[in-house]
């Protein structure tokens, strides 16, 4: 893994769900990058609303601050797999950087 997407820091969920919660919908933005390691099938399921709920409605199991300043954002997603956000935050906006689907036993233990 390139060092600058290793987490440095563990962050408290708590904490976390306190940063984003006066964030509205139209704040969290996407962009090309976001979707950029998606195939075609993946890419039906995975739109941004659907990365948005994740963001907005759900609570998250792992949350750390990665080298590069990004938050890397772990939440259950299935059996086996967890879907992790890369995300900037900003005073004024959320951009998701890009995401993934680990195996679960690729979440770090912090």
């Amino acid at each position: 893994m390139v060092k600058g997407h290793r987490i440095e820091k563990r962050v408290e969920v708590k904490t976390f769900l306190e940063t984003i919660k006066n964030y509205t919908k139209e704040q969290i933005i996407t962009t090309q990058h976001t979707f950029f390691r998606l195939n075609e099938q993946q890419r039906k399921i995975f739109k941004e609303s659907v990365l948005k709920e994740y963001l907005l409605a759900k609570i998250p199991i792992l949350v750390g601050i990665q080298f590069n300043g990004n938050y890397a954002v772990f939440y259950d997603y299935s059996k086996n797999e967890v879907l992790r956000l890369m995300l900037d935050i900003q005073p004024n906006k959320i951009e998701i950087v890009t995401f993934y689907l680990p195996d679960k036993t690729q979440v770090p233990r912090l």
